[in-house]
């Protein structure tokens, strides 16, 4: 197979994607647009979700995983009284109750799905059973048993009412968080029953839906110069990680995979790290008394 043609370009694009379409046909879309050898991104959303889709080009590859960390921020909206297949509205509805919540009991069931909670991802999920994908076995008309994962909920808040039916929620949450099971377990405590109606995610680490571009925006300006003003720095995917600053010299032996000497500001020892030379991430590593253990290395 030939080498993938395109353009050896780096860093991060903040999609508002709509919905309606897949992660991965969004990356296709970013890669075309920009003409990009390399495209990845940090955490899928379902097809009917919106918001912040973070699509990492060239060497902001490799910081994909700090990203896919990160903290994340979603608004949805839960349709009481109704169970689905795949816990949003695109399922089958599996089970119905009358009985409505009032606000105040809402509120107090959201509780126990906020700090370290156990949450059991949804039958239609990406999690692998077997080595085999859950949708799959799902679609296949298999019920699994999928086991619990731990996952950090920071927050959970009761937003709005806007009827007896539905209720708007905001959830920031750590990595690995499924929203459809918030809204499935939600309704089993209420004994009403649960799915997402809509969901989108307002930020996801440093970046913002507010501040993403649109599909529009992408193909209107696909080829053009304008469209790299849209790249931000492979740097912002490594805010969470501390920073220390190299010399040239450093720099060149991080580089080659071997340590560097580096000065720190706030690095402890042990910590993860990055190694910037003029404010340019040269490595990612392993910090131990003024020198830096590359476990990543970025292209000059």
């Amino acid at each position: 197979m030939g080498k993938r043609k395109g353009r050896d370009i780096s860093g991060w694009v903040v999609i508002d994607k709509p919905a309606g379409l897949t992660s991965t046909a969004v990356v296709n879309k970013v890669r075309w647009a920009f003409d990009a050898k390399k495209a990845g991104h940090a955490g899928t959303l379902d097809p009917d979700a919106t918001g912040v889709l973070a699509v990492a080009l060239g060497e902001a590859t490799k910081t994909v995983p700090y990203i896919t960390d990160a903290m994340k921020a979603y608004r949805f909206t839960v349709r009481l009284g109704q169970a689905t297949n795949t816990d949003d509205a695109e399922g089958e509805v599996i089970a119905q109750s009358d009985l409505r919540p009032t606000d105040g009991q809402i509120i107090k069931a959201l509780l126990p799905l906020t700090g370290d909670i156990m949450q059991v991802p949804p039958q239609f999920s990406a999690v692998k059973i077997d080595g085999e994908r859950a949708y799959k076995r799902a679609r296949d008309g298999e019920t699994m048993q999928i086991a619990a994962r731990p996952l950090f909920v920071e927050e959970l808040n009761f937003l709005s009412r806007p009827d007896p039916d539905h209720v708007e929620l905001e959830m920031v949450c750590g990595k690995g968080g499924y929203v459809r099971s918030i809204a499935r377990d939600l309704g089993a405590a209420l004994g009403c029953y649960g799915h997402v109606v809509s969901l989108r995610r307002v930020w996801s680490g440093p970046f913002e839906a507010d501040d993403g571009l649109s599909l529009e925006l992408l193909e209107q300006l696909a080829h053009t110069p304008a469209l790299d003003t849209w790249l931000r720095p492979l740097e912002q995917g490594l805010e969470d990680l501390p920073e220390v600053r190299c010399t040239p010299e450093g720099a060149a032996k991080l580089r080659n995979g071997n340590p560097g000497m580096v000065m720190s500001s706030d690095a402890e020892y042990g910590d993860e790290a990055w190694a910037s030379l003029e404010g340019r991430a040269v490595a990612v590593g392993i910090y131990r008394a003024g020198e830096l253990h590359p476990s990543r290395v970025f292209a000059a």
